[in-house]
């Protein structure tokens, strides 16, 4: 009887942990999805805004100075005009087409994390507001899709958060190899914050610690009122 029982409670116990395991795979989905629109929600924002801000007021300037040709009647003028129209088209169809590039859905899958990297930092380049410093030191490297999503959500919530929060005028980035180990430094010049008072409430730690751990990361976040915030993050490829 004594053997009987312990097979049970053995199989029971391995019940147990196999559903453990597929609850916690379902949680590491749900997780991987949740971050996935996160990056997809921030990828339309920015394209709303590059469709309102430059495509839209490229076309604008050429629709008014296509009216004002039909008001003139001096060839020269109505010649450098028309050239002038064809480049502002030009331009907006090219920013048109880089724009439809980035919401192909396998754009992070088929692209280095060092070139979606660059495009991001390209998107804040264009407000003229900021030191902006990106340091890679390989062309290519393997990672998955959830290692690139995550990591450039990463990214993404750190600069926006030196934007909104830190006023700060300089934001770098390194990103490096080292044998199997890869190395992601985020900093910023901004008042900083006492570390460990935002540690103890959680807020803005939560999120970059669930996702690096998602891909079974590591981070480090150092920063003082007054001289900045620097992030450090450590995966396995």
């Amino acid at each position: 009887m004594a053997a009987i029982s312990f097979v049970i409670q053995y199989k029971n116990k391995k019940k147990e942990s196999i559903t453990q395991l597929q609850q916690q795979h379902v949680l590491h989905q749900k997780e991987l999805l949740a971050t996935q629109i996160e990056i997809q929600t921030q990828t339309m924002q920015h394209i709303g805004r590059e469709i309102h801000d430059n495509v839209g007021q490229k076309l604008t300037l050429a629709s008014l100075y296509t009216q004002q040709l039909a008001f003139e009647n001096e060839a020269l003028p109505i010649s450098n005009k028309i050239t002038g129209i064809g480049e502002l088209i030009n331009d907006a169809l090219s920013e048109l087409r880089h724009l439809s590039k980035s919401l192909t859905d396998d754009h992070i899958d088929t692209n280095d994390i060092s070139i979606l990297l660059k495009e991001e930092f390209a998107k804040i380049e264009v407000l003229k507001k900021y030191k902006l410093n990106l340091k890679v030191d390989f062309e290519s490297i393997p990672l998955n899709y959830q290692a690139k999503s995550l990591l450039l959500r990463v990214v993404q919530e750190f600069i926006q958060n030196s934007i909104k929060h830190a006023s700060c005028k300089t934001i770098s980035a390194t990103l490096v190899k080292n044998g199997k180990q890869l190395t992601l430094t985020l900093n910023d010049d901004g008042k900083g914050f006492n570390a460990e008072k935002l540690a103890e409430k959680g807020i803005g730690l939560s999120n970059i610690k669930k996702r690096i751990a998602l891909i079974g990361g590591s981070y480090y976040m150092e920063s003082k009122e007054g001289d900045g915030t620097k992030l450090t993050i450590e995966i396995s490829i």
